[in-house]
Order: C-alpha cells, then structure tokens, then sequence
C-alpha cells in the first residue's frame, strides 16, 4: 500500500461522506475493478507512455462519463493524469477499508485446509461478531497446509488454532 493511494482513497471518502453516495462509490469502484480485470489492453492503454495524457483522459471521458457520477469520475481522471491509474486497486482497497469500518464491518480472513461450509461460516460468523461487536464478513481461504483447524485474521490480529501450529509447539517442546 503506498500513502498516495490512502489519501487518493480518502479524498474520494470524504466527498462520498458528503454527498450520502459511499455506499454507491464503494459499487462503482468495485464494477470498475472487474471491468479493468476483464480487459487488461484498456488498463495497458491507460498506463501507455506512448499515448498523450490528454488522449488516455478522452478515454476515461469516453468510457465512463455516462456511468458514473462527477466525483467517481474525477477520480478516474486523477489516477491517469497523475500516472497512479497502476494503483487504482489499492486505492479500491483503501476505499473499502474505510467504508467498512464507517459501517461497522469487518473483514476475516479465515484460512482453513478445506473449504468451511455455510452452516460453519455462519456459526464462525456469529462467535467473531460477539468477540468484536462489529459486523463480520468471512473470507474463506484454502490452504491445505494447515492441515486442520483455522487461522483467523482480522483486525491486524490473527488467531492461530491451526493443527500445523499446534504441532509445531509440540516439536518445541520435544526438542527442548
């Protein structure tokens, strides 16, 4: 995460806040993202060196100036006037960061070996919003290492109950 990101993010918060449009900026950046995802020879264009600044604006212009408010725009425009448009993800997750924690929500980070099914995310869900008082949305990653239990990240802290960490605590002991 670079800083200009955050503030880029911050900015277009701060107008959202004004303008009662957060939750509706926070659709349009992700609907870019997926749209920048899909076509990566349109983000190629906006990144060239080889086209003029002015040209690379005229597309953002011409892409979304139908579709997305003033403000979203100007934003867009920021990025490729300033030659940022490479971090326009990070500013995508800044962004977010900062309209989940005005509404109160939380995003875990739950590593497990398998999948968790819903009935285990909703119980999951449940027992980290009693922890925490916020709204919790689970975010499942597989990673087969930990061989059993999960790792639980969330907040900048993580909960450890992975059987991979437990054994390795058991090894310590053994090879005191």
């Amino acid at each position: 995460m670079t800083e200009i990101s955050k503030e880029y993010a911050e900015a277009l918060f701060a107008l959202g806040m004004e303008t009662g449009e957060t939750e509706h900026y926070a659709e349009l950046l992700q609907e870019i993202s997926a749209l920048l995802r899909e076509n990566p020879a349109y983000m190629d264009l906006l990144r060239s060196p080889n086209i003029s600044r002015d040209e690379r604006i005229r597309a953002v212009d011409a892409a979304f100036s139908e579709s997305l408010p003033e403000y979203v725009l100007s934003f867009m425009k920021l990025l490729v006037e300033k030659g940022r448009v490479g971090d326009f993800e990070e500013c995508l997750n800044e962004y977010m960061k900062l309209y989940d924690a005005s509404k109160m929500r939380v995003i875990a980070k739950v590593t497990t070996a398998i999948d968790l099914t819903t009935e285990e995310k909703r119980k999951l869900t449940d027992k980290l919003e009693k922890m925490s008082g916020k709204t919790i949305i689970i975010e499942n990653v597989v990673d087969k290492s930990v061989i059993g239990g999960m790792i639980v990240e969330m907040e900048g802290k993580i909960i450890d109950g992975s059987l991979k960490r437990r054994l390795r605590d058991v090894k310590d002991v053994i090879s005191r």
